[in-house]
């Protein structure tokens, strides 16, 4: 089974290249929804998340804030990496598990989407490596508007991450997410034949 990396900066648009490779039969593993489900209530990173940020993160029904833990992690390098650290692990065993579970239904293809990807080192892990890239006013303009957060906040979630121009350099392609919708979808049916050999054209 070939594995295929998809990354890209917050607020790039990784899950509209996503959601178009999904609907055309080639399933997708969704990294941030792994680390939600390896966080969840039971699950042994939840008890050291509160332990180590205090029960001030959780909701009414125990779930864990999202938004609350991320305003104290990315304001703060430290406790991002803590919190990476109780995370990281149980996500890649999780991931793993769901990989095996695909291939044993015999797909031929799968398609991690992974916003750490080069940041955590994993592109070996990979057989391919595509980048959703947008230019950073773009991205600040989406994250403000998608979330309720300042253009200051928006730059620091940002710049948690590795630049998109330093990512570019390891992707084995790019994908610019600045356009349209469509201008999006032509560029992922160009490289299709190359990213999925065996399979049929998506057109």
């Amino acid at each position: 089974m070939k594995r295929i990396a998809l990354t890209g900066g917050i607020a790039s648009g990784k899950s509209t290249v996503s959601n178009y490779i999904q609907s055309k039969g080639i399933p997708v593993i969704d990294a941030d929804q792994v680390a939600r489900d390896a966080v969840a209530p039971g699950m042994p990173a939840y008890q050291e998340i509160v332990q180590t940020f205090g029960p001030d993160i959780l909701l009414n029904d125990k779930q864990i804030d999202r938004k609350k833990l991320g305003s104290i992690v990315f304001s703060s390098q430290e406790k991002l990496q803590q919190l990476n650290q109780i995370t990281h692990p149980r996500v890649a065993q999780l991931a793993a598990e769901r990989f095996v579970a695909l291939e044993e239904q015999g797909h031929s293809f799968v398609v991690y989407e992974v916003p750490l990807l080069f940041e955590n080192q994993l592109q070996d892990q990979f057989d391919t490596t595509i980048l959703v890239s947008v230019p950073l006013a773009v991205q600040v303009k989406r994250l403000t508007q998608r979330d309720p957060i300042t253009e200051e906040e928006a730059l620091a979630r940002i710049n948690s991450q590795l630049p998109l121009e330093e990512k570019a350099k390891l992707a084995d392609y790019i994908i610019d997410n600045a356009g349209t919708q469509d201008q999006t979808i032509d560029q992922i049916e160009r490289i299709w034949s190359s990213v999925f050999p065996s399979d049929t054209s998506p057109t």
